[in-house]
């Protein structure tokens, strides 16, 4: 007999050994925002102009903003690449 393991036990499990982290990319009077967009289009190379555009608005307006949800040490290398092109980048636990 074949024991199957479903789907939600996987994530289940994957959340507890690699909880969710928050990428936060925060608003700052320094950065024109075309540039904000370019810097997370190429530092999280998998958001579309669009969904830039969305976070970078977002962090005007409100301060801050969700880039990526990730495991830690992911969300530590987007981290490093926001704050390579000179943005205000934090991370916390989702």
């Amino acid at each position: 007999m074949r024991s199957e393991i479903k789907p939600e036990e996987v994530v289940r499990n994957r959340t507890r050994l690699l909880p969710p982290y928050k990428v936060i990319v925060h608003d700052d009077d320094y950065n024109e925002m075309n540039y904000v967009i370019f810097a997370l289009v190429h530092a999280v190379n998998i958001l579309t102009t669009q969904e830039a555009e969305r976070i970078m608005l977002t962090a005007h307006l409100t301060g801050r903003a969700v880039v990526i949800v990730s495991p830690k040490e992911v969300a530590e290398y987007y981290q490093e690449r926001l704050l390579s092109y000179n943005l205000t980048a934090t991370i916390e636990p989702d």
